[in-house]
């Protein structure tokens, strides 16, 4: 039986790393998350935006549009020469509910630099955070 345990374990984690669990329910979580989040694209590593996206995902982005987890995942794996800057992040929670608004400035590659405000909202699933919506608005 322990063999088979420790063959089952080791597979798993050949084939990449789990969701997290047992996160906190705290601001400071949050804000980790949305940092982590802000560095996907430079890092190739989309797999860690598929556990912040809750399946139900949905944004609404900042010319108006609805951008589903599909699409959200498929345009963070496109932008790897950008680069993010967070700032006056605030994060509020409320039991398995939790909101994060801040500012990002977004820069590099071939496009222009974005300044924009978001707020995420989050639920605590499975023991971790899931962004579940969001709205973006850009600003000059």
């Amino acid at each position: 039986m322990k063999t088979a345990f420790w063959l089952l374990l080791s597979c798993s984690l050949a084939h990449g790393a789990a969701c997290p669990t047992g996160e906190r329910k705290d601001e400071t979580t949050l804000i980790q998350i949305e940092e982590r989040w802000a560095r996907i694209p430079e890092q190739h590593d989309v797999a860690a935006l598929e556990c912040i996206l809750a399946p139900d995902f949905e944004e609404a982005g900042a010319t108006g549009e609805l951008i589903d987890r599909s699409q959200m995942l498929a345009s963070a794996a496109g932008y790897t020469d950008r680069h993010s800057e967070l700032s006056e992040m605030h994060a509020h929670v409320y039991g398995d509910f939790a909101y994060v608004r801040g500012r990002a400035v977004t820069s590099g590659g071939t496009q222009p630099t974005v300044k924009s405000r978001f707020t995420d909202i989050f639920v605590y699933r499975d023991g971790r955070w899931q962004c579940v919506a969001g709205h973006e608005s850009r600003f000059p």
